[in-house]
């Protein structure tokens, strides 16, 4: 019973109900995972990577109107992790620079 209960409260359409964060919130979600994904492509890559990815799931969980851009954050998002992989394989650190 009890676990019937966690499972309605925790859907997406519970939480508008119950006063989950509202539309202007999951869009605000949206277009901050697409500009952190965005510059996670030039710098901090390992930790702006997986909080684009988090905050456009998030965002598309709560039913985001910018379902366009939460998908391009979640798609930059894994970018940086892949740009990061590649570094890392290329020259065997997990920092790296733009300069020589």
């Amino acid at each position: 019973m009890e676990l019937t209960a966690i499972r309605r409260r925790t859907r997406p359409h519970a939480l508008k109900e119950q006063g989950g964060p509202p539309s202007r919130d999951a869009d605000g979600m949206a277009i901050a995972a697409f500009v952190l994904g965005l510059l996670g492509l030039l710098v901090m890559n390992v930790v702006l990577g997986p909080i684009a990815i988090v905050l456009s799931s998030l965002s598309l969980l709560y039913g985001t109107k910018r379902r366009g851009r939460a998908f391009l954050g979640l798609a930059l998002g894994v970018a940086d992790l892949v740009v990061l992989v590649a570094l890392v394989m290329a020259d065997h650190t997990v920092s790296w620079g733009l300069g020589g």
